[in-house]
């Protein structure tokens, strides 16, 4: 019998970010909308001075928050606009296009906030 290779899929891992996303998404999205959004324009909470929230980005756990923060729920985002054009429009001929396109500019925004997370000194 011969051991014919496994063949590497990867649509677990999108799975996985697909549900994380959508976890950051319903959580953690909202309370910053919250805060930032109702509180601090309502006065009902004060907002911080322009230094000292660039000196809370010193710490790598707050990047490593931010950066889930903005990455995540971009895939999130991918897998649904990708199986929105998949199955609600059916155009199932361009799925490897829509797939590289879906998750490119994914991976795309998660290096632009990586770059940008990690960028400050």
């Amino acid at each position: 019998m011969d051991a014919q290779p496994t063949k590497l899929r990867i649509e677990p891992l999108l799975w996985i970010l697909f549900s994380a996303g959508g976890v950051v998404a319903a959580f953690l999205i909202p309370i910053h909308l919250l805060i930032l959004g109702v509180a601090i324009p309502l006065n009902l909470l004060q907002a911080t001075e322009y230094s000292s929230a660039i000196d809370m980005l010193k710490f790598p756990l707050v990047r490593l928050y931010l950066f889930v923060l903005c990455s995540v729920p971009l895939f999130h985002a991918a897998h649904r606009i990708r199986y929105t054009l998949y199955d609600g429009l059916q155009i199932k001929h361009l799925n490897e296009v829509i797939a590289a396109a879906c998750y490119g500019g994914a991976v795309i925004g998660t290096v632009v906030a990586g770059y940008l997370l990690w960028s400050f000194q």
